[in-house]
């Protein structure tokens, strides 16, 4: 288990470098496939050569550090695809362009929810029909064949968990590119902010994050219509701060295993607090 953690802390590291000296979208996203897919050929090779010590260590391998490893391929492979399909026009129509892509992407995710929501809960109880070898059940409906035609090296849902992964990063990569496009055609525009605000946030951004979710979720804006980078923009300028990759900060958010709504539970408790006081 060790050995399969410096394997893809290795990897990652080799990617972060490679992003970091080339500039080119394209040219990373070509060199990171062949770096990822060397490492996944040498997994398997160990994988089809050794015993796992017991059931818990082929789950472990094959719900966390393989998919680890094939969402980077998947990840820059799409990546590689959809750049080299980017409109080469206006800045509205690459914006579009993107936006039909992570629609595409979290369609993935409502067409999958079941196992979705078994993953991202943590839950355990179907680990072995999943994420064991030769336990593949057509019944449970697996989005890939891959485990029919490599069952040494394949479970019926260990590719699942990678384009979850991978399509996690894509969106976020995604909908950066969309609000550097959108920021650049604000200042093209000449779109100045009129006045800025005298109000600070004292709070961590997390916190704020956390708290502008909870009101996208319950569509208390507009109706409902109000999509979350409108929501994240209002509440940066209202509140003078940066929030970042809220998106990714959201992820982080969701991916808490103890008490995911923490600064929500604060909130609701200081009011019921005030309320208590203003009663006596």
């Amino acid at each position: 288990m060790k050995k399969d953690e410096e394997k893809v802390k290795e990897l990652e590291n080799k990617l972060e470098i490679l992003e970091s000296e080339i500039e080119d979208i394209l040219q990373v996203a070509e060199k990171s496939i062949k770096i990822t897919k060397k490492t996944l050929i040498e997994i398997r090779n160990t994988v089809v050569r050794k015993k796992f010590k017991s059931k818990l260590n082929e789950i472990q391998f094959f719900k966390v550090y393989k998919p680890q490893v094939y969402s980077k391929v998947i990840y820059y492979v799409t990546l590689f695809n959809i750049g080299g399909k980017r409109p080469r026009s206006s800045i509205k129509s690459i914006v579009k362009y993107h936006n039909n892509h992570i629609d595409k992407l979290q369609t993935y995710f409502n067409d999958n929810l079941e196992f979705y929501q078994y993953y991202r809960r943590g839950a355990t109880f179907l680990d072995e029909q999943y994420f064991l070898r030769g336990k593949a059940n057509m019944r449970l409906y697996p989005e890939t064949f891959h485990f029919l035609t490599d069952e040494q090296f394949s479970t019926s849902h260990d590719s699942t968990v990678a384009t979850i992964l991978a399509f996690d990063m894509l969106i976020i990569h995604l909908k950066k590119e969309v609000d550097k496009l959108e920021d650049k055609g604000m200042e093209t525009n000449g779109n100045t902010f009129k006045k800025q605000s005298q109000l600070f946030w004292t709070g961590n951004k997390t916190e704020l994050v956390e708290l502008i979710y909870a009101l996208h979720s319950a569509g208390k804006v507009n109706s409902g219509t109000a999509d979350i980078k409108e929501l994240a923009m209002a509440f940066e300028e209202m509140f003078n701060i940066n929030l970042g990759d809220y998106y990714r900060t959201f992820l982080e958010i969701r991916s808490r295993k103890i008490n995911p709504t923490k600064f929500i539970d604060k909130l609701k408790g200081s009011l019921t607090t005030k309320i208590l006081e203003s009663d006596e």
